[in-house]
C-alpha cells in the first residue's frame, strides 16, 4: 500500500481543508463496496464539491505517482471501490447539483453524486423520469462508470444507450467532455462509450447528460407463478422473441420468493415467477397485457396478481429491488455475494438450468433472479465471510456459472462490471482484444494511477 508523503497530505489539506480526511472510520467506509469483497482502504480522503476539486487532487496525486479511487454511493458489488493500492479516494457524494434540464430535448445534465432517485424526484413534476434502473440508490456517475442497466433495459436499454455525453477529469487532471447533446454524431472517436463502463480506469466522471422519457400515460403491472422455472423462462423468451414491448420482465425463482416474503412482509406464492411491468397508452398497455397472458397461459403460468395502483406497484418493485439483501438477511452475519451473467436470450434457459442444478447442492441460501428480458441474471448467495470453506465453494458455482454463459457467447458480467472479482474471466471472454485495452489504459493513464487493479488482469496491467 501507497503511504501518503508528507508534502501530499499538506497540500491536499491546504486545498481542501476539513473536505480532507484521514480518518481511520472514514477511509474503511471508502475501502468496500456492499458484496463479501475484502476491504482495501485508502490512505486519505477528498470529499469534492466540484469538477476543478476533482481535477486539482488527480494533478497533486498524480504528481507524485499516488492512486485515485472514485466513490459515489458505495453500492457496487465487484470490488470496484478498495484501494487494493492505498492512494486517495475522491468521494463525489457531495456533488449533487442538477445543472440544467431540457423538457423540449428530453435530456439533462447532472453532477456526478446525483442519485438515481434524487433525479427522478426533480423530474416528476415535468412529467419526464430517467429510467435506468439498477435498484440500488447508485450514483449517476457510478452507474455511467460500470455501465449499469436494471430493471427497465428490457424496453429502455442500459447506460451505454441513454448517455450522451460526459466530462470527466483525466489522469493528468486534465477535464475534457467528450461529446454534445446530438442525437447522433459522426465526428472523431465515441469518447463517450470509452469511459460508458471504464470503471475509473480511464478517467473520473464528474457530469453526465443523459436521455429523458415521459412519464407513461399508463402503467400496470402483474406476477404470474408457474410450477417451474423452466416453464417461467421458456415464457419470457417468448415474449421477447415477439417483439412485445414490456417495460419490465424480471424472473424471481421460489427461493427468492420466500426470502423476499419474510424481508418485504409480503405473503406472494412460493413459486417460480415472473413480474411484469408495461407503459404506454391505456389502448397499448391493454393489447401487451392480452399478449403476454396468452403467452403466459401456454406456457404454464397461472392467474396474474395485478399491482395497478403506484403504491402496490411501488411496494412490488421495492421488494425486487430490495432481493438482495432479503437473502443475505437470511443468516446473521453474512455478506452478500452477487454474481450476474449474461447471455444470448436463445441460450437462457439452459444457462439457468445449469445454474440450478449447480445450487441443488449448495450449502449455503443462495436464490435466482434477473432481467431474463435482455438475457441477464444473477445468483446472490449469503456467505460466512469467516469461512474459507464456504467461500471457495460459492467461488467454484461462480466460474462454472460464467464459464457457461462465455462459452454460449455470453459474457461474465452483464451490468455489475468488472472491479477486482471478475478480472480473471476477461481474457477468457475477450481474448487478445485484451492486450488492446491495455494499450489504451497505457496510453491515457501512463501511471496507472486510476484506480488500479480493476478489470485488466495484472499481466497487462501498468506498473505504479
Amino acid at each position: 500500500m501507497s503511504a501518503l508523503s508528507p508534502a501530499l497530505i499538506e497540500a491536499l489539506y491546504d486545498r481542501f481543508g476539513d473536505r480532507f480526511s484521514t480518518s481511520q472510520p472514514l477511509r474503511e467506509q471508502h475501502g468496500r463496496g456492499e458484496s463479501h469483497h475484502i476491504a482495501a482502504i485508502p490512505d486519505a480522503i477528498v470529499f469534492a464539491e466540484n469538477t476543478e476539486d476533482v481535477a486539482e487532487t488527480v494533478r497533486l496525486c498524480a504528481a507524485e505517482g499516488v492512486p485515485v479511487v472514485a466513490f459515489g454511493a458505495g453500492t457496487s458489488l465487484e470490488g470496484h471501490l478498495s484501494a487494493v493500492r492505498g492512494g486517495v479516494s475522491i468521494d463525489l457524494s457531495r456533488m449533487s447539483q442538477i445543472v440544467r434540464i431540457s423538457a423540449e430535448d428530453l435530456d439533462c445534465t447532472v453532477e456526478a453524486g446525483v442519485t438515481r432517485e434524487q433525479l427522478n424526484a426533480h423530474l416528476r413534476d415535468m412529467g419526464l423520469f430517467f429510467p435506468i434502473d439498477p435498484g440500488a440508490n447508485a450514483s449517476i456517475g457510478g452507474m455511467a462508470s460500470t455501465r449499469a442497466s436494471g430493471t427497465n433495459a428490457v424496453r429502455y436499454g442500459t447506460m451505454r444507450e441513454n448517455v450522451l455525453s460526459l466530462t470527466v477529469v483525466l489522469p493528468s487532471g486534465q477535464i475534457i467532455r467528450t461529446g454534445g447533446r446530438a442525437r447522433k454524431s459522426s465526428a472523431g472517436y465515441d469518447l463517450t462509450r470509452l469511459f460508458v463502463g471504464s470503471e475509473g480506469t480511464l478517467g473520473i466522471i464528474t457530469e453526465v447528460t443523459l436521455r429523458l422519457y415521459g412519464i407513461p400515460e399508463t402503467t400496470s403491472a402483474a406476477l404470474c407463478s408457474f410450477e417451474n422455472v423452466e416453464q417461467a423462462v421458456a415464457a419470457a423468451i417468448a415474449v421477447v422473441q415477439l417483439g412485445i414491448p414490456v417495460a419490465r420482465m424480471e424472473l424471481m425463482d421460489r427461493g427468492l420468493i420466500e426470502a423476499v416474503n419474510a424481508y418485504s412482509n409480503l405473503s406472494l406464492k412460493i413459486e417460480d415467477t415472473l413480474a411484469f411491468e408495461f407503459h404506454g397508452s391505456p389502448a397499448s398497455v391493454q393489447e401487451q397485457v392480452e399478449m403476454v397472458a396468452g403467452i403466459v397461459g401456454d406456457n404454464g403460468g397461472k392467474d396474474f396478481e395485478w399491482a395497478n395502483t403506484p403504491e402496490e406497484r411501488n411496494r412490488l418493485w421495492k421488494a425486487r429491488h430490495n432481493a438482495f439483501y432479503a437473502v443475505v438477511s437470511q443468516r446473521a452475519n453474512a455478506k452478500g455475494w452477487s454474481s450476474d451473467v449474461c447471455v444470448p436470450v436463445s441460450q437462457l434457459s439452459a444457462c439457468i438450468l445449469d445454474t440450478r442444478e449447480l445450487l441443488r447442492s449448495c450449502s449455503v441460501p443462495a436464490a435466482i433472479l434477473g432481467h431474463v428480458g435482455d438475457g441477464n441474471y444473477h445468483v446472490v448467495f449469503a456467505v460466512d465471510p469467516t469461512s474459507q470453506a464456504e467461500l471457495d465453494e460459492v467461488a467454484a458455482i461462480n466460474k462454472k456459472m460464467v464459464e457457461y454463459a462465455i462459452s454460449v457467447d455470453g459474457t461474465s458480467t452483464g451490468e455489475h462490471g468488472v472491479g477486482t472479482g471478475k478480472i480473471k474471466y476477461l481474457r477468457q471472454e475477450h481474448g487478445d482484444a485484451v492486450d488492446l485495452m491495455a494499450v489504451i489504459k497505457n496510453a491515457i493513464d501512463p501511471k496507472g494511477i486510476m484506480n488500479p487493479g480493476k478489470i485488466l488482469p495484472n499481466d497487462v496491467s501498468p506498473a505504479v
